[in-house]
């Protein structure tokens, strides 16, 4: 075997040795239980370490070549690599790799945070080095270019508070037993409050906190039936 194919197997296992030694490390740092703040900067954190493992092993092995070594050496030399770094700098490519790692640091929206980007909403499933996935509702994916996460506007729901309003409205006489039938419709927690009296009728407007905006819809559901039960037994009904 030439000295030339030697150096190519040489420069091959160590390529191999890289890659394992990245998956061993991600790997391990994977099986770690995180908050959720920590998940977002870990998990990119991960890919950073990685990336950079293969990139290092993929440099050192090229360099074991000479006829490839010397190649490399004559570019860094030549004033042309400038041109080369800052051309690649520019693109969005990098652009978004840096908006992640800006993301990870400051976190406008973490995995698992319930967002709303560009008029589309849902829960943020992975946030890579230059995409973030979000799932909708439909359980589509919305993917969005970092870049345009770091300098757009952010509507997160869960930064603030998990807890979101259950709301049911519902129209009853206007008459003298209005107070009673208000009276009727409140319970523990909720709060009860006429909107609006019209033609006749008074619009009354029932609010409860639930834990997060899953359970909305069938809270207020709930609340509906129960609302419904009370009317059918007031003095009203």
């Amino acid at each position: 075997m030439s000295a030339f194919w030697q150096h190519v197997v040489v420069a091959a296992v160590m390529i191999v040795i890289a890659s394992v030694v990245a998956k061993i490390v991600d790997w391990r740092m994977s099986r770690r239980r995180l908050t959720a703040e920590a998940v977002t900067r870990y998990r990119v954190l991960r890919r950073t370490i990685f990336t950079a493992i293969v990139f290092v092993g993929v440099m050192s092995a090229l360099l074991v070549i000479p006829e490839i070594r010397a190649l490399a050496g004559g570019v860094l030399a030549s004033s042309a690599v400038v041109g080369l770094v800052i051309g690649l700098a520019s693109q969005r490519t990098i652009g978004n790799a840096v908006a992640g790692v800006l993301i990870a640091v400051t976190q406008p929206l973490r995995i698992g945070d319930d967002v709303e980007v560009e008029g589309t909403r849902g829960v943020v499933e992975e946030i890579g080095l230059t995409y973030t996935w979000i799932r909708t509702r439909d359980n589509d994916r919305f993917v969005v270019p970092n870049e345009k996460l770091a300098s757009g506007t952010i509507r997160n729901s869960t930064i603030r508070s998990d807890e979101t309003l259950a709301e049911v409205t519902v129209q009853v006489p206007a008459d003298a037993q209005l107070r009673r039938v208000v009276d009727s419709l409140k319970a523990p927690g909720d709060q009860v409050l006429v909107t609006d009296v019209a033609g006749g009728n008074a619009t009354v407007l029932v609010r409860r906190w639930v834990p997060d905006e899953r359970r909305a819809e069938q809270e207020a559901s709930d609340m509906r039936i129960a609302i419904a039960e009370k009317l059918a037994q007031s003095p009203a009904g």
